[in-house]
């Protein structure tokens, strides 16, 4: 995307954050936007457009019955992700409802910057997204399955089969791998994975 500032034309380079639950998106996504890069978070986007009253609400409603909605009126996310894992059909007609409305909001976040480069959260990465967003790249953050169970057990309270259950209907690292333009492993420090996404974006020629 090009972008106009002082009279001249920009190129903003877009830059999609990828990787399976535990890998460490959230730790390298706060890393960018303390170095002042915007991010956006697909899964903040995704808890804005399902808020009461948005179109995407009400389909989910309409959907799924009252059951799903909270004493507020609010989607209860957490029941919902617990029918959708267990019914792939759930699941199927949950991501028809709210794909589309996501994505359409993504693209006006990333439309909006005018930064040299915009980095984009994507915890559920289809290959479709290269070409909807115009991404440049694809960043794949990577760990050994075993460590993000540990993760998920020590720091997020999930039960180790629940957090083996939900590692196991995500792509494979080998699966990801097939797509990313950079894999950046996080096995070790926040330190080390920290200045392994500083190398990454000298390798897109900004710092």
């Amino acid at each position: 995307m090009d972008v106009t500032a002082c009279g001249y034309r920009v190129l903003v380079k877009r830059v999609a954050i990828a990787g399976g639950i535990g890998a460490g998106k959230s730790a390298v996504a706060e890393h960018l936007t303390s170095l002042g890069w915007p991010v956006v978070d697909a899964d903040v986007v995704a808890r804005r457009v399902v808020e009461p009253g948005e179109p995407a609400w009400r389909a989910l409603r309409d959907a799924f019955g009252t059951a799903v909605l909270t004493s507020e009126n609010e989607i209860d996310r957490p029941f919902l992700a617990d029918i959708v894992f267990h019914d792939a059909t759930a699941l199927r007609r949950l991501n028809q409802i709210t794909h589309g409305y996501i994505g359409e909001a993504i693209a006006r976040e990333i439309d909006a910057t005018t930064a040299a480069v915009v980095f984009v959260a994507l915890p559920l990465y289809r290959g479709e997204h290269r070409r909807q967003l115009n991404l440049d790249e694809v960043w794949v953050i990577e760990v050994d399955p075993d460590v993000a169970v540990a993760r998920l057990t020590q720091s997020r309270g999930f039960s180790e089969a629940d957090a083996r259950a939900r590692l196991a209907v995500q792509p494979s690292n080998d699966e990801r791998r097939a797509f990313a333009d950079r894999v950046i492993r996080n096995e070790g420090t926040l330190e080390e994975l920290h200045a392994r996404v500083d190398e990454a974006l000298e390798g897109l020629g900004v710092t």
